[in-house]
């Protein structure tokens, strides 16, 4: 076969995985909901929705407007400078990755990055369910997309500055670049928010607010754990060199390892398997696993995964005690995506490490040198500052202007009526005439339990 064609076709399958992946990355986003509905209550379920549908809307305007450009287009030190409006054709400057004429291919590759900057904003939501006010959403949402997680982008997987630090920080596909950096936005929301009425007593004591089902959490669960195959495997973002098998394969380890010690951890605890806690110990893993999956090696996995298993027990139950978290994303994506970016100064294989283009060196265990956990943790650290400082503005400057919490009988009442006007579950909550209930599709029935 000619070698022109020969390269076109690898360059044809290379955006068919890239695009492939992107969509299951997408789908994480009806994984995000059924996570944040089964935590739910009955009376905010709508709001989930709406929440979730128009967030990704948002990414997406803005990410094609500006977030992309700032992110990936170009190789400067602090952000990049080419891309605003993305246009076919357009010249995207040198060092980015897709540098020169905007084809098909590099516009793939857009959408890759864009989905993951939606993962990182699903991420910072988790903690401000059934309180906070609907328009922080879109405001927030735009700050985020347009600057805060660019930024971090940029530095990491763009060219910027961190990857001048030693040989690079390492974050394959985004324990701290996409996770780290949603869970500090949300430590910045939840700290000016403050917690669900009734979250703590008298004597300052957190008390459980259940969700609504746990099945749902279950498939939302299930859903990201598929979706992470596309945003692991999917930043190869190549087909040919068959990477792609033996990441799913770490990702997929790393994962069982986390929900395995997660659920036994809970259980020694308490003396019973918590589903929250089983699902939340997957994530994780899934987390931490994040952005070593591309350079460690199969026996590693289950090790990071199963070592996020038990971090995350012990950081949810600590960290209840103070901030009210209804979802556990501070510990699952925050305090999991912080121990999976420094195991890859620990895990880090010479040979995933030494390939061309990788960035950093190998792991302690196989170096003996700190150096690589060093720069590991001047990435989180940088990542922590900046997207913490620039959110708890943001969300300050919303709270001073526009308010950032719904009034105490609007909660009470539940932010489907009061910042939506309907219901998720009608039938529950809208009583009919003689006794009955009305269902959503406005038909009577007899009985007081909503027909369940």
């Amino acid at each position: 076969m000619d070698p022109l064609t020969t390269a076109a076709s690898s360059q044809d399958l290379d955006t068919t995985w890239v695009i492939i992946a992107a969509a299951l990355v997408m789908f994480m986003q009806a994984g995000f909901a059924c996570l944040e509905l089964g935590f739910s209550r009955g009376k905010n379920v709508g709001a989930v929705v709406a929440k979730v549908v128009l967030n990704f809307a948002t990414v997406t305007v803005v990410w094609w407007m500006c977030g992309f450009a700032m992110g990936f287009g170009g190789a400067g030190w602090f952000a990049g400078e080419s891309g605003f409006f993305l246009t076919f054709g357009h010249t995207i400057a040198e060092g980015s990755a897709i540098a020169g004429a905007l084809d098909g291919h590099g516009m793939a590759f857009a959408f890759f990055q864009l989905v993951f900057c939606a993962v990182s904003l699903a991420i910072v939501w988790g903690t401000t369910l059934e309180r906070m006010r609907f328009v922080a959403y879109p405001i927030y949402s735009v700050v985020f997309a347009g600057v805060i997680y660019p930024l971090v982008a940029h530095w990491i997987f763009g060219g910027g500055w961190l990857s001048d630090i030693g040989e690079g920080v390492q974050d394959f596909a985004g324990s701290t670049v996409v996770h780290l950096t949603g869970a500090t936005g949300a430590l910045a929301a939840v700290i000016l928010l403050g917690p669900r009425r009734g979250k703590y007593g008298p004597d300052g004591r957190p008390r459980a607010i259940p969700g609504h089902s746990m099945p749902l959490f279950g498939l939302g669960v299930l859903i990201l754990w598929l979706g992470w195959f596309g945003f692991n495997a999917g930043s190869t973002l190549s087909a040919a060199d068959g990477r792609i098998g033996e990441i799913v394969f770490v990702t997929n380890l790393a994962a069982a390892a986390g929900a395995l010690t997660a659920a036994a951890t809970i259980a020694l605890r308490t003396g019973s398997v918590d589903v929250g806690m089983t699902g939340n110990g997957a994530i994780a893993a899934l987390v931490a696993i994040t952005a070593p999956s591309g350079f460690v090696e199969l026996w590693a996995a289950p090790i990071i995964g199963g070592v996020a298993g038990v971090i995350v027990v012990f950081s949810v139950l600590a960290i209840d005690r103070w901030l009210d978290d209804p979802v556990g994303a501070l510990s699952a994506h925050g305090v999991a995506g912080i121990w999976g970016t420094l195991s890859c100064g620990l895990f880090a294989s010479p040979r995933l490490v030494g390939a061309p283009d990788v960035v950093g060196d190998p792991g302690f265990f196989y170096t003996g040198s700190l150096t690589q956990l060093g720069v590991q943790a001047v990435g989180v650290g940088a990542a922590f500052v900046v997207v913490f400082t620039l959110s708890y503005l943001t969300f300050g400057a919303i709270k001073a202007t526009f308010g950032l919490r719904v009034s105490a009988d609007e909660e009470d009442e539940g932010l489907d009526i009061a910042e939506h006007g309907m219901y998720g579950y009608p039938e529950q909550f809208i009583p009919a005439t003689g006794g009955e209930l009305l269902s959503s599709a406005g038909v009577a029935h007899a009985g007081g339990d909503g027909g369940h």
